[in-house]
């Protein structure tokens, strides 16, 4: 790895002035890091990547998969000149399917699974008055029922995800809220007036 956490958040924040997309960045990063800790992997590497997936979503949200233009093309090509790991920019690439990028090792696999539930729980423990402190993953599930609710989320990269890890859908939501939770007051979902 060439890439250390505090020279991809100091890049993370050059390319996103959106507090909102920041927040999600370290939430995946959160979720990612607790992940690699269970597959007894490289919990930078791993959290890296997860601090990094989304890092030109602002600057180029639009993109041609054929052209391989956009998001997340354009980071991706960045990060190579900066010659960034290719396990990292591998699974950025992956997490998003229309790049045509397989999702080969566990790290691609668990950002792909948790870049839109890490969103969809965020919006949920918004809706609760302790954030996400007494968060469980029923009150998640029953809100994914609700097409209406957080309505951009995926639900189906969402369940594509869970089958990709091999683990039940309550299992992979209640592992996420509890890397969650030690960050929640950074995440701004503390319960607390922030």
């Amino acid at each position: 790895m060439n890439i250390t956490r505090e020279e991809a958040n100091v890049l993370m924040r050059q390319w996103v002035s959106s507090e909102s997309l920041r927040k999600h960045m370290y939430a995946v990063e959160a979720a990612m890091r607790a992940y690699a800790e269970k597959h007894n992997a490289n919990k930078e590497l791993w959290g890296i990547t997860g601090l990094l997936h989304d890092f030109d979503y602002e600057k180029f949200p639009e993109y041609d998969s054929v052209a391989k233009t956009g998001h997340p093309f354009k980071g991706v090509g960045h990060l190579q000149t900066l010659g960034v790991a290719p396990e990292i920019t591998d699974a950025i690439l992956g997490h998003a399917l229309y790049s045509g990028v397989p999702r080969v090792s566990d790290m691609a696999k668990v950002l792909f699974a948790c870049d839109e539930l890490c969103g969809f729980i965020v919006a949920v423990a918004r809706m609760k008055p302790d954030g996400m402190q007494t968060l469980q993953s029923s009150s998640v599930i029953k809100k994914l029922k609700d097409k209406k609710f957080a309505e951009k989320v995926s639900r189906e990269d969402i369940d594509r995800g869970v089958i990709e890890l091999g683990i039940s859908k309550e299992d992979h939501i209640d592992f996420v809220i509890l890397s969650l939770r030690p960050i929640s007051a950074e995440l701004g979902l503390s319960g607390k007036k922030e």
